[in-house]
């Protein structure tokens, strides 16, 4: 419960922003339109081959970003699957696509293993990681929350984590927050829309 707990109080933060933005005219999205918002600017964070990686190393291309973990039982793998499936659905628009795996469990999310379990789901797909500082950082300014939450044993702790992916245009303006379980066609659809507008 917990997990949901968190993820509503993310949906609070991020009302005042996507009540500011009813009256904007523009695209009709699916997801809620945060064009504007104040935080979401950029992250520096290594991909698994050790390179950092920023939000102008992907101009050009819709970025999906998702916050997760790999031992994550549920809700990381389905939102995995969903970006898959809506890739599936963008045909070769999906080319002009990134989805971003920011892992929130460094600990044992090793560049090893994040090569191995993100592209295992779109090989298109990119893990980043940081270290405990650059999580907390990358978190922050994303108001990702996220928590330790002991195991029976010191290494099968979970981690309650916000669940929500944060979606930029092809110029690099975070522009949509997908709530968690929306599913690929409201994927699909919205970033559809955005490789539309920058045509």
């Amino acid at each position: 419960m917990r997990a949901f707990a968190r993820a509503a109080l993310v949906a609070v933060m991020l009302a005042t922003v996507i009540v500011a933005g009813c009256a904007k005219e523009g695209p009709k999205f699916d997801a809620s339109d945060i064009t504007g918002a104040s935080f979401g600017g950029d992250f520096a964070l290594q991909d698994p081959q050790g390179r950092t990686r920023t939000l102008e190393d992907f101009r050009g291309k819709v970025v999906v970003m998702f916050f997760g973990y790999t031992n994550c039982p549920d809700v990381c793998p389905a939102t995995l699957a969903s970006l898959a499936q809506a890739m599936k659905e963008l045909g070769s628009r999906a080319d002009r696509v990134q989805v971003l795996f920011v892992t929130v469990d460094p600990a044992r999310d090793t560049p090893a293993l994040l090569a191995k379990y993100v592209p295992a789901f779109d090989p298109r797909f990119v893990g980043l990681r940081g270290d405990d500082a650059a999580t907390a950082k990358v978190a922050k300014e994303f108001r990702v929350l996220y928590n330790k939450v002991p195991g029976a044993t010191p290494g099968s702790y979970t981690v309650d984590h916000s669940a929500g992916s944060y979606v930029f245009d092809p110029k690099g303006r975070l522009r949509l927050y997908v709530a968690n379980g929306q599913g690929p066609d409201v994927f699909a659809h919205d970033i559809g829309l955005l490789l539309g507008a920058s045509s």
